[in-house]
């Protein structure tokens, strides 16, 4: 039995996750994300799949983040007919998310063309995919719950276990058998923390002969969430006695749902008063409501909330939900204090964008980062703190004030992620393949588990093929 490895995205970098097992020639592909970065090399990375669709056998998909799930449309197009295999909460967020993608790159042809008329050129970009393209995607996607393991093809099962990442993500843990012999291979996706808000912590699959490990945060370390508490209260005193807004680019899954709860314990608590909180992200809207359909995915303490006391746990009195263009725009009139939520996280696309543009230049303003931000992004030069930054053709002074909290991050830190790897059972364990992270951070995170009893670990290259014996 040959079984070999090999990724076509998120290798030395954090975004476009596409990695594949082969096995006697027959492939299994984790994952279809799109890469984020500038626009240019976001557009021709995304058009460069890579992938031959004939020589899939199945398609496995970790969890509903854009960097996950935002080429599964692509790949259907151009022929793929056969299963993706993930959870129930996952099929609802990601077909949330590639239809939103399809609107979006609806909208930029539109916008593209006119400017191109004005210009007097020739108009030649497309979307990589339409509504009908993310459609058909959905209706491929079997939903398989935790724990319940499934044959995905000859030899070949499937197992998924809660990572702690969002609402739905799981670990897929493949389990090949062959002439008496098994072979265990994880992939983590994107590994999640103990003791976050809402969801569950990581589970410990069974050991496994091989770890496909992300490493978005190899070299840094989080903030103490009680911190982060305490910082988000001080940041909202600050901006209330001011007058101003505080924006923050937010994921609309996840992200956005747990600060909407830390909120309401800081204003239960007494720790600020009530402060307007529009949560400007159709998407956050309509994945607040799937995170109410999916309680099987909740942590003890929010199931008690919400099922058996029967509170909702995402909203209070000063929350509000934008519903249109015209609500979103009224915000920039409107007099501060007030915080807004909304997408895109790393300010790439999305209303976000928008208030920038009409509050970035007023010191009176903070914008508050709460996530990872991809290199040449819009997000990073911002949480870098540049003087200024470009928005739509336009440059802007920053003039608003940035903080930074890196606590609400859905990724394990490198050490929350040694913790996890000691708490498996890794007696059978040959090799840990690092993906999905920037070079120095998997440099640094190598060197920090050989230190810590796992030598064996293998930084994986674009489109070189590893061996698993």
């Amino acid at each position: 039995m040959a079984i070999t490895f090999y990724s076509l995205g998120a290798a030395g970098e954090v975004t476009g996750s596409k990695h594949i097992i082969e096995i006697d020639g027959k492939s299994y592909l984790i994952d279809c994300g799109a890469f984020q970065g500038s626009r240019a090399e976001a557009d021709r990375k995304n058009r460069e799949l890579g992938i031959a669709f004939d020589r899939l056998e199945a398609v496995v998909l970790t969890h509903g983040h854009y960097d996950h799930c935002g080429l599964m449309p692509v790949l259907t197009k151009q022929g793929y007919e056969g299963n993706i295999y993930t959870t129930p909460a996952t099929r609802d967020i990601s077909s949330l998310i590639m239809m939103d993608s399809a609107n979006i790159q609806a909208r930029d042809a539109i916008y593209l063309r006119k400017q191109a008329v004005k210009k007097g050129e020739k108009f030649t970009w497309e979307p990589l995919y339409t509504e009908k393209d993310a459609i058909q995607a959905t209706s491929q996607m079997v939903g398989i719950s935790y724990n319940r393991p499934i044959s995905i093809g000859d030899g070949v099962k499937l197992e998924f276990f809660d990572a702690g990442h969002i609402l739905g993500s799981a670990m897929a843990l493949f389990t090949i058998k062959n002439n008496g012999k098994e072979t265990k291979i994880l992939a983590s996706g994107d590994l999640g923390r103990k003791g976050m808000p809402i969801i569950r912590d990581p589970a410990l699959p069974p050991a496994p002969d091989y770890i496909i490990l992300e490493s978005t945060y190899g070299d840094r370390r989080h903030d103490v969430i009680t911190d982060a508490r305490n910082k988000l209260g001080i940041i909202a005193k600050r901006v209330i006695k001011n007058m101003g807004k505080i924006l923050i680019p937010a994921f609309a899954i996840e992200r956005t749902q747990e600060l909407i709860y830390y909120f309401h314990l800081l204003v239960d608590d007494g720790i600020i008063p009530e402060i307007p909180i529009y949560v400007d992200s159709p998407m956050a809207t309509n994945a607040t409501t799937i995170f109410q359909v999916h309680p099987e995915c909740y942590d003890e303490k929010i199931k008690e909330a919400f099922i058996i006391h029967h509170k909702n746990p995402f909203g209070f009195n000063s929350l509000h939900f934008t519903t249109s263009v015209e609500e979103s725009k009224a915000l920039n009139d409107k007099p501060g204090p007030f915080i807004i939520i909304s997408a895109d996280g790393m300010c790439e696309a999305g209303r976000i964008q928008h208030h920038l543009i009409h509050n970035i230049e007023n010191p009176n303003t903070t914008i508050l980062t709460v996530g990872y931000m991809a290199q040449n992004t819009l997000g990073r030069r911002i949480r870098n703190k540049e003087s200024e930054v470009k928005i739509h053709g336009q440059w802007l002074k920053r003039r608003a004030e940035v903080e930074e909290i890196n606590a609400f991050s859905a990724h394990a830190d490198y050490v929350e992620a040694l913790e996890w790897l000691k708490s498996l059972d890794t007696s059978r364990l040959k090799k840990i393949f690092l993906v999905h992270g920037e070079p120095k951070a998997q440099a640094a995170f190598k060197k920090y588990l050989a230190e810590n009893r796992f030598p064996h670990t293998e930084i994986i290259q674009y489109g070189k093929t590893y061996q698993a014996d």
